[in-house]
């Protein structure tokens, strides 16, 4: 299936070590960079639980966000009660149907550029990103707080499978997510040096050519980031390009299904 939609559930989890029990608590969540002074006995967590006990009012389990300060407040609509040496989860957040894109990193590095390289650099790794904008376009468009994100797919039974985790740093609406998953399996890189000529103590001209293969059988698009130094310019490439930062060469590449594609460039630095 298409990896185009997602269904998006957040959780917080409350680890009750104060010593005392919280019964038919009011709870209370600041999400933020909040600064505090310097102890060694902080536990560095981000999320800070205020809770009172007070009457009996109804169980609800939505959060409620609105602005604080420059943070976050997220109140329970509701009650609970939390024991001491308890663990619990309430829900956070839900939405159907989330537009997510994926996309294929084949990364470079700028030690490629200072070196003369005699034989290939074979079986390198693609990295798996999924990235959604949180915005009411796609279902969303809430601040998101710091934490775990876990991603699960449905395999051919239905079964939900753990496909992948990253960590996400709080996150306002209209803002974009991007989840590192992992490598992918059936796609590989491989770099071979062509040429490396030292023209002058500070010049120098390197031609590299990048082979992608998929194994996969559907057609893929392998976006290559070249991190390049100095002050660079490229003398000739294969392929359109684009120069995203000052150090920074953009490619992406169409791949065949069960085939391959050849990247070629050549560029001269001036250190």
């Amino acid at each position: 299936a298409a990896d185009t939609l997602s269904d998006l559930t957040g959780w917080v989890t409350i680890d009750n070590k104060s010593g005392a029990t919280y019964g038919n608590a009011a709870l209370k969540l600041v999400a933020g960079d909040v600064n505090r002074a310097q102890d060694p006995r902080r536990d560095g967590r981000l999320l800070e639980m205020a809770a009172k006990a007070a009457s009996s009012a109804d169980a609800s389990r939505d959060f409620k966000s609105e602005g604080f300060f420059e943070y976050h407040l997220y109140s329970l609509d509701g009650r609970t009660t939390i024991k001491d040496n308890q663990t619990k989860q309430l829900s956070l957040l839900a939405a159907s149907e989330v537009p997510i894109t994926k996309e294929l990193i084949y990364y470079g590095a700028q030690d490629y550029y200072r070196n003369a390289y005699g034989v290939p650099v074979s079986n390198q790794k693609i990295a798996v990103y999924l990235e959604v904008k949180n915005s009411k376009e796609n279902r969303l468009g809430l601040p998101l707080p710091k934490g775990k994100i876990r991603v699960y797919k449905a395999d051919g039974s239905g079964s939900q499978q753990f496909i992948g985790e990253d960590w996400i740093d709080h996150t306002p609406k209209d803002e974009r997510v991007k989840i590192k998953m992992g490598n992918a399996f059936d796609l590989v890189g491989e770099r071979t040096q062509k040429d490396f000529k030292k023209l002058a103590s500070n010049l120098y001209e390197i031609e590299w050519e990048i082979s992608l293969r998929n194994h996969k059988s559907a057609a893929q698009t392998v976006t290559v980031i070249e991190p390049v130094p100095g002050d660079w310019q490229v003398l000739a490439s294969s392929h359109q390009y684009e120069k995203i930062q000052a150090h920074t060469l953009k490619y992406q590449i169409p791949v065949p299904k069960e085939g391959a594609a050849k990247l070629a460039y050549r560029v001269r630095i001036r250190y």
